[in-house]
């Protein structure tokens, strides 16, 4: 195929304002990923965009294995879906009142805040 450009799972694009540490979540747009890397502000970052990631978690935030999760991107953290927040996949495990953090399958699909 020539016009092929790569499989998409991880994707570079310019870290945000402010900088970004290894393996802190973001979003860029409609996209929602996982930096490789830490960055600089404007500096090229590649983003995972699939996979199974550790994340941080809102602390009275309760998930079941399969629950639909989204990114609060005030937070920096998962929550339940809710107005404001971007739906980006499932949780892979059980997590309850407080608990910091929770295995999440990322989509890997566009989104948007609710």
């Amino acid at each position: 195929m020539q016009n092929f450009i790569q499989n998409g799972h991880v994707i570079t694009v310019p870290t945000p304002t402010g900088g970004i540490a290894s393996g802190e979540g973001m979003i860029v747009g409609s996209i929602f990923g996982v930096a490789a890397y830490s960055a600089a502000e404007g500096d090229p970052l590649e983003l995972a965009t699939t996979g199974v990631y550790k994340l941080p978690k809102a602390t009275a935030a309760v998930l079941t294995v399969g629950a639909r999760v989204a990114w609060d991107n005030t937070a920096k953290n998962i929550n339940v879906p809710g107005a404001g927040r971007f739906p980006v996949g499932i949780a892979t495990e059980a997590a309850g009142n407080g608990i910091t953090s929770v295995a999440v399958r990322l989509d890997g699909v566009g989104t948007v805040a609710a």
